[in-house]
C-alpha cells in the first residue's frame, strides 16, 4: 500500500524546539506567503533541552558574534510578551533583569579585564568589581580567593518554557505546519537536497531545508552525509534552598563551571562537567549535588552550607566538539539548500531569537542583514579551524 506524499513546502525545518520555532517565526514574518513545515518528533517537548534549561541570557562573551546575538536576543526577549502573544494565548517570557556576575581568582584578572573592554566596545554595560566592592554588594560572599568580578547588570534570565511555546504558537498562527515525525533519510540530487523521508514512510519535498535539531543535529546531519561534530552532553540542574535568609544574587559564573542564581525563595543552578560520556542520557545522579555542587556553592556563599536540594533534573547540551560555538549557515560546498543552526553548546535558548532571524535572512535575502555570522559557518568544520569562545562558558 502506497503512503501518500506530504505536500510540497518552501522550507522544511528539522526540529521544532526553540531554535527551529524561531526560524519558522522569522521566515513567516519576512514572507507571510511561505509554506513552512516544522518536523518535530516530540511535540510535548518531554526531552527537549529548552524546558530543562536555566533561562540565562548574558553578554559576557569574547566572540563579537556571540555578544551581538546576546544584545539582540535580550532586547527581543524584553519585548516578547508584547509582540508574541496570539489570539488564543498570551506570551510569557517572564524576564528578570537580575544581572550576571563572572568571578575569577587573581591570576585571571588580566583576562577578565580584557574581556570586559571588548564587551564595552560592543555597547555592553560592564562593572568591574574588586573583592572589597563584591563584599560590599554581596555580604554573604566569600571573596578571600577572588581577584575580580565582572557584573553585567542588564543581563538576566527568563522562563525557557514560556519562550519556547511563545515562538511555537506564534509560528503556527503565522502559518507554520508542525508535523509530528522523525526524519530517517534524505533524498539528494547532486548539489541539492530534494526531499526528506519520515519515520512513517511519508516523503516531504521542499526547496530549502534547515537542521535545527539541537542535541540530535549530528544524527540528522548524517542523513545528508554531512559530518557535524555535535554531540549530546548531559548536565544536571538543581533547585536548592536555605532556611535562613540570604541576599538575592545575580547569575554567578566561575571558571570551575559553577553557575547558579536566585530563583524565587531559593537558588537554581549547578556545575557542568565536560567529562561525562556523550550520549542521550537523562538519568539523574542523585549524589551529584552533595558531592560536587554543594561544596562549590557553600565555598562561595558560606550561608549555603545549610542548603538542601529540593529538586534535580537533567537536560542536554548540543555540544560542538570542535570549538563550543554554533554552526550557522548553508553547506555551501556540497548542498547549498541545506542550512544548519545548531551546536550552541548551552547557549541555544539565549541566542535563539537572533539565530532564527539570521537563518531567515539567509533563506529570504541570500545574505545576513542584521548580524554577520559568517565566522560560524560550516567551512570551519571541514577545515578543522576552531573559532573558540574565550570567556567563561
Amino acid at each position: 500500500m502506497n503512503t501518500p506524499e506530504l505536500s510540497r513546502f518552501d522550507v522544511a525545518v528539522i526540529g521544532g524546539g526553540i531554535v527551529g520555532s524561531s526560524v519558522a517565526y522569522h521566515l513567516l514574518q519576512g514572507d507571510p506567503q511561505l509554506l513552512v513545515a516544522v518536523i518535530e518528533p516530540d511535540p510535548g517537548y518531554e526531552f527537549a533541552s529548552t524546558p530543562r534549561a536555566s533561562g540565562g541570557c548574558r553578554v559576557q562573551f569574547t566572540c563579537p558574534e556571540n555578544i551581538a546575538m546576546s544584545l539582540d536576543s535580550i532586547e527581543f526577549i524584553k519585548k516578547f510578551d508584547a509582540i508574541m502573544g496570539t489570539e488564543d494565548h498570551p506570551a510569557h517570557a517572564d524576564w528578570v533583569e537580575g544581572g550576571y556576575l563572572f568571578l575569577v581568582s587573581p591570576e585571571h584578572i588580566t583576562a577578565l579585564e580584557k574581556n570586559a573592554r571588548l564587551q564595552l566596545e560592543h555597547g555592553c554595560v560592564v562593572d568591574l568589581l574588586s573583592p572589597d566592592e563584591l563584599k560590599s554588594r554581596f555580604p554573604s560572599m566569600n571573596v578571600s580567593d577572588l581577584g575580580l568580578g565582572a557584573l553585567t547588570p542588564q543581563d538576566g534570565w527568563c522562563n525557557p518554557k514560556g519562550l519556547l511555546w511563545g515562538f511555537r504558537r506564534k509560528a503556527v498562527e503565522l502559518g507554520a505546519q508542525y508535523i509530528q515525525a522523525r526524519v530517517v533519510a534524505a533524498n539528494l540530487e547532486r548539489t541539492k537536497v530534494k526531499s526528506l523521508v519520515l519515520d512513517d514512510g511519508r516523503v516531504l519535498r521542499a526547496d530549502g531545508f534547515v537542521n535545527a535539531a539541537g542535541a540530535w543535529a549530528g544524527e540528522v546531519a548524517a542523513h545528508f552525509d554531512m559530518p557535524l561534530p555535535i554531540k549530546p552532553l548531559s548536565r544536571l540542574e538543581h533547585y536548592f534552598m536555605v532556611d535562613s535568609p540570604m541576599e538575592k544574587i545575580p547569575y554567578i559564573k566561575e571558571l570551575s563551571r559553577l553557575a547558579f542564581r536566585s530563583e524565587g525563595q531559593g537558588f537554581s543552578g549547578g556545575v557542568v562537567s565536560d567529562h561525562v560520556p556523550r550520549g542521550f542520557n537523562f538519568e539523574i545522579d542523585h549524589d551529584y549535588f552533595e558531592r560536587v555542587v554543594w561544596p562549590a556553592v557553600a565555598h562561595r556563599f558560606p550561608p549555603l552550607e545549610a542548603a538542601k536540594c529540593h529538586r534535580t533534573w537533567s537536560g542536554l547540551y548540543e555540544q560542538n566538539e570542535l570549538d563550543g560555538n554554533p554552526v550557522i549557515g548553508p553547506w555551501t560546498d556540497r548542498l547549498p539548500n541545506l542550512y544548519t543552526v545548531a551546536g550552541f553548546s548551552g547557549h541555544g535558548m539565549m541566542h535563539a531569537p537572533a539565530a532564527g532571524r539570521a537563518i531567515a535572512e539567509l533563506i529570504l535575502q541570500g545574505a545576513y542583514q542584521s548580524i554577520d555570522l559568517r565566522k560560524f559557518g560550516y567551512q570551519r568544520i571541514t577545515a578543522s579551524l576552531p573559532y573558540s569562545e574565550l570567556g567563561i562558558v
